[in-house]
């Protein structure tokens, strides 16, 4: 009796004894993010008519977090976040444009490599490229998207999340072992144009967006739930932001940091280890790396600032919610307005700008209510929270140019002072976001006037957003496009000047600049203001191809070519770069380098528009007229609207009798051949269609 009342006894206290976390080292990890996906336009989060059928099971039958929140409003560096499990006053990455991850960075697939496991990243949007640095630690990086050899302008190159899921479904199929990959969707980011498939009637085209991206998820959700506990995948599936639909005024997102915005799903999904259960508990974009090497059983390095969810995946208490840091700092560093950083705390969130906001999500999830003058003890302790977590921000001046350079650019005219503009550290209530939204929506009506066609007017919208804040870079930048489509390449230089002058330390802004240069026949001043940029070390991709074209243009091949190979060494799966080097040997007239540059480019992306334009030129030189016709069908299919090959088609087309057929194409390259560049050929095809 007393045996049988001790085995009892043992008994009870291993029922109580706590159960080891499931774990399981041979794991694959599938992580999917979609761009701009708002947690309330899914089915699992409350939307009743949502069509979201594939990510409303793998919710149903996952860990779905109720209250997950990214640090970042924009793409890169919240992808950065996800990618690195650390916060952007870390790695380093503020906004889209002007930012890179610095090589070596650790990164979710650096930190899986050392346990065997294969890599590969797929993302459907150019904002991902990889020059922007987040292929570090992957084997593979396909950022191959239609129209990607030529980045500038108002539309980002992307790839439909169908065809970024069947390049990802290839790639699991081909490879043995454990494996890490990473699929990002791009569909729900504006413009919302949704297959007509997706689109309903009365329903904002944003929703259809999220529809048309949950089926292309299809083909890569549905083996693996189907497989149930029998599976070996561990899926993550997040979004980098929300998108804020007019809330708050605010069209879009990267402006403010209200919930629309930073409240983001995340789901994740390994039916061997967790049973389905929702989590209330706030968590972060930065736990999703600890996450994945604690379910996976690898160390977690130590100085990581998220933690393990682990536990609230196992369905166990995980201590006190930690604080989580946001930030929005896109128009501070484009437009000069106040930066906005700031913290949430369980309930309440603060946010930092000259007129403070303090809310209590758990009574005023719309933010409505601004706390701030009614709770000065609890703004003042998250205010010095904020402070402490971001002690170590180095911020986001730009970097001292040096000497040689600044001379070089103020004796072209390119910089008005001898060293950049001292970086703005103090804001009023007039720099406020919210008192300047209504200039957020003056650029978005800029971009929607410019696709209707609709230049000037777009210009003249430009001319009062500038008016009212001349150092807006994004203003500038805008103007500059606009002009050099209408056909003004002297005013599109001057304004992109004006943006070199606030930040010459700017990538973006001074590759363009030497491209318009370039294109309006002063080529020799675009090689002076980018050479001195070969002696830093980032071998920045769109500097190196325009200085390259640059240096082709002035007579200079051999150093053009000397350029754009170490761009390709920098770069090695970028085809704009095999593009150029192809076209400086087509203008010299050796079609052998030429056609085995643009072939490189097809091998990496068979959909590449200007290699399969370059090739019919090449096909036409040579007297093969069909292939060159046959080639230029396939460079308008990829990219309808490259003027170039538009005049080359129709052109020939025209010229062998076959005028019905030429007609289409000939009147769509007048209306996106550049005035400035093509007024010649502009008139001829006008004379020939009278």
């Amino acid at each position: 009796m007393v045996l049988a009342l001790a085995g009892a006894g043992w008994l009870a206290w291993d029922r109580l004894r706590p159960r080891p976390l499931p774990r399981d080292p041979g794991l694959s990890v599938l992580l999917v993010t979609i761009d701009t996906l708002r947690a309330d336009a899914l089915g699992a989060y409350g939307n009743p008519r949502a069509r979201t059928l594939w990510i409303d099971r793998l919710a149903r039958e996952g860990v779905r977090f109720e209250a997950a929140h990214a640090h970042n409003v924009v793409t890169l560096p919240s992808h950065v976040n996800i990618l690195t499990g650390r916060y952007p006053f870390e790695h380093g990455v503020r906004d889209n444009s002007g930012f890179r991850v610095l090589p070596g960075t650790p990164t979710l697939a650096g930190l899986l490599k050392p346990h065997g496991y294969r890599s590969a990243g797929f993302v459907s949007a150019f904002v991902l490229d990889e020059r922007f640095g987040l292929a570090n630690g992957f084997d593979r990086w396909d950022s191959r998207v239609a129209g990607g050899e030529s980045s500038r302008g108002f539309v980002i190159p992307e790839r439909p999340g169908a065809r970024t899921v069947a390049e990802a479904v290839r790639w699991l199929a081909a490879g043995r072992g454990p494996s890490f990959a990473f699929v990002h969707l791009y569909e729900p980011h504006s413009p919302y144009e949704p297959p007509p498939a997706f689109r309903r009637a009365g329903e904002h085209p944003y929703y259809g967006e999220v529809a048309a991206a949950d089926a292309a998820l299809e083909p890569l959700l549905r083996p693996l739930l189907d497989a149930g506990p029998r599976g070996r995948t561990l899926v993550i599936l997040t979004s980098d932001h929300g998108e804020a639909l007019g809330e708050h005024g605010e069209a879009t997102h990267g402006v403010f940091a209200y919930e629309p915005t930073l409240h983001v799903p995340l789901v994740i999904y390994s039916p061997s280890l967790f049973r389905p259960r929702v989590v209330p508990e706030p968590v972060r974009h930065v736990d999703i790396v600890p996450t994945v090497l604690d379910v996976l059983g690898i160390d977690v390095p130590a100085d990581l600032p998220g933690r393990s969810l682990l536990p609230l995946l196992a369905g166990r208490g995980a201590g006190e919610p930690p604080r989580s840091y946001f930030e929005a700092l896109s128009t501070s560093i484009n437009r000069r307005w106040a930066p906005l950083h700031g913290l949430r705390d369980g309930a309440l969130k603060y946010v930092e700008l000259p007129l403070p906001e303090l809310y209590d999500l758990g009574a005023d999830p719309g933010e409505t209510h601004n706390l701030a003058p009614s709770l000065p003890q609890d703004l003042e302790r998250l205010r010095t929270g904020l402070g402490a977590l971001r002690a170590g921000d180095r911020g986001v001046a730009p970097a001292r140019e040096d000497p040689e350079t600044l001379e070089r650019l103020r004796a072209l005219g390119y910089v008005a002072q001898a060293q950049p503009l001292t970086p703005k550290l103090s804001f009023g209530v007039d720099d406020d976001p919210k008192r300047l939204i209504e200039l957020d929506a003056k650029t978005n009506e800029m971009l929607e006037l410019y696709r209707d066609g609709k230049l000037d007017e777009a210009i003249a919208v430009g001319h009062e957003v500038v008016a009212r804040r001349p150092d807006m870079d994004l203003a500038l930048m805008q103007l500059a496009y606009l002009e050099r489509a209408r056909g003004d390449l002297g005013a599109a230089i001057a304004w992109v000047q004006r943006a070199v002058e606030l930040r010459p330390a700017d990538a973006e802004s001074t590759a363009l600049l030497g491209a318009y240069l370039t294109e309006a026949g002063r080529a020799k001043a675009a090689v002076d203001l980018l050479s001195p940029w070969l002696k830093r070390e980032d071998d920045d991709l769109d500097v190196l191809n325009a200085l390259g074209m640059a240096l082709a243009t002035a007579g200079r091949p051999k150093d053009a070519l000397a350029v754009l190979e170490r761009a390709r060494r920098a770069h090695p799966t970028n085809t704009q770069v095999l593009v150029n080097i192809g076209t400086v040997h087509l203008v010299g007239g050796d079609l052998v380098h030429a056609r085995q540059a643009f072939e490189a480019a097809l091998d990496l992306d068979p959909e590449v528009a200007r290699a399969h334009n370059s090739l019919g030129v090449i096909a036409a030189r040579e007297g093969h007229m069909p292939e060159a016709v046959e080639r230029w069908k396939r460079a308008v299919a990829f990219n309808p609207d490259d003027y170039q090959t538009l005049y080359n088609l129709g052109m020939q087309l025209w010229g062998s009798g076959r005028r019905d057929e030429a007609r289409p194409y000939l009147e769509a390259y007048l209306h996106d051949a550049p005035r400035a560049l093509e007024a010649r050929d502009i008139a001829r095809v006008r004379k020939l269609l009278e």
